[in-house]
């Protein structure tokens, strides 16, 4: 039976689009074929296929039966050279303008057609179009991603300005390292994590939960009852293994030898009772700072006690993600507690007690309800009672302090 114009035009509608320019054109053809003296205009009426791509699908369909054709014709949709040019190559000058305004030196510059705007495809595609180039922003990233762009978070790489003897005090502070874990000595990293709110806020981060149900949480940022916490921690190089306390005062050189003392008196001894010295890597701010008078005269008190020199190696000013507290704790800390409300001080130290890595960390927590002062003033007749001996290689960071009974 013939099939009407009505019947290939319902047809058409409904193939056309599953179907390629050459697969469109070779059904055309194999309908004019079926009805025979006048196919050709009966489809061209019913689909608008033009009677020449008809007529081509027709010389395929032959070819093809008899062998005329090579598979990789066969394949194509279209002839070789087939199709519209690539825009860069119809507009000569169109990569070198979108580089232009993608290049990252020209943002804030007067002469930047994008000055100080956020350069997203359709924002591009608009400028290029308003210089008289015809383009969407579909080719607009096609093109970026030609000459070598795609999307970048920020990098924090820069450190501010580097200390001369950067690098030889990192080679400095490792082979003290080295030297004192060869001779079975403890060596510790130390150091405060940021300070964290307590209460139900939102923490940063992804957690499974039902769908439809994340965890409710307040929508502002005001500190509550509970206020903030600061755990300061100390970890073990040699032994992977650490203590935080987790402090609801201060973060206060006293707050920070305290921990220490903490960890010396749980874990530390046992480990170490026959220990000659403690080595402590830190920052060259904060509550352990290199300058913090505080910081020397408690460790002078712990040293007496503990009956053992206690030396410590600062790392260069703007350097302190080096230390290795950093990411062998500090971080896996932040994973364990992601999308986690910490909605009490027993929520904090259960969350850091819990954290373990694949190579083993082992981390004690407790909580330190003691007060710590803020401001407290050390006096020149305190610093002379410290028993202080400065290193060789730059002593304002790398110093001993000896037990006074010494």
């Amino acid at each position: 039976m013939v099939k009407t114009e009505a019947e290939i035009q319902e047809q058409y509608l409904h193939l056309r689009d599953s179907l390629d320019e050459r697969a469109r054109r070779e059904w055309a053809a194999s309908e004019a074929l079926a009805l025979g003296y006048g196919g050709i205009a009966k489809v061209h009426q019913a689909t608008g296929i033009v009677p020449s791509t008809i007529g081509r699908g027709i010389r395929e369909l032959r070819a093809r039966e008899d062998g005329a054709s090579d598979l990789e014709e066969k394949r194509r949709v279209r002839a070789p050279g087939g199709g519209r040019r690539p825009k860069d190559e119809e507009q000569p000058t169109l990569l070198a303008d979108l580089k232009r305004l993608v290049e990252p030196q020209t943002r804030g510059d007067p002469e930047s057609p994008l000055l100080w705007t956020c350069k997203s495809l359709r924002r591009l595609a608009d400028e290029l179009q308003a210089q008289g180039y015809r383009i969407g922003h579909v080719t607009v990233g096609r093109l970026l991603k030609k000459i070598g762009y795609c999307l970048h978070a920020n990098r924090k790489t820069t450190e501010g300005n580097q200390h001369p003897d950067r690098d030889a005090q990192f080679k400095y502070i490792n082979k003290k390292t080295k030297q004192q874990l060869a001779s079975g000595n403890p060596a510790i990293s130390v150091d405060t994590k940021k300070k964290e709110l307590v209460g139900d806020y939102k923490n940063a981060g992804r957690e499974l939960r039902p769908k439809g149900r994340p965890e409710p949480v307040k929508v502002h940022d005001f500190p509550g009852s509970l206020g903030r916490v600061s755990p300061y921690g100390v970890y073990d190089i040699a032994d992977n293994s650490a203590w935080v306390s987790v402090g609801i005062s201060s973060d206060t050189a006293e707050f920070a030898v305290e921990t220490i003392r903490r960890w010396w008196n749980e874990r530390g001894y046992d480990r170490y009772f026959n220990l000659d010295q403690l080595l402590i890597t830190a920052d060259g701010g904060g509550s352990n700072g290199s300058r913090t008078r505080l910081w020397k005269l408690e460790l002078q008190q712990l040293a007496d006690e503990i009956g053992v020199p206690i030396s410590v190696c600062h790392y260069p000013p703007g350097t302190s993600k080096w230390n290795k507290i950093e990411h062998r704790l500090f971080s896996f800390i932040t994973l364990n507690w992601r999308g986690k409300p910490l909605r009490t001080y027993q929520t904090v130290v259960s969350l850091i007690g819990a954290t373990t890595t694949e190579t083993g960390l082992d981390v004690r927590c407790d909580l330190d309800e003691s007060t710590y002062q803020k401001g407290r003033k050390v006096t020149d007749e305190e610093m002379a009672t410290i028993n202080l001996r400065g290193h060789r290689f730059h002593p304002e960071w790398n110093y001993t302090i000896s037990p006074r009974s010494a």
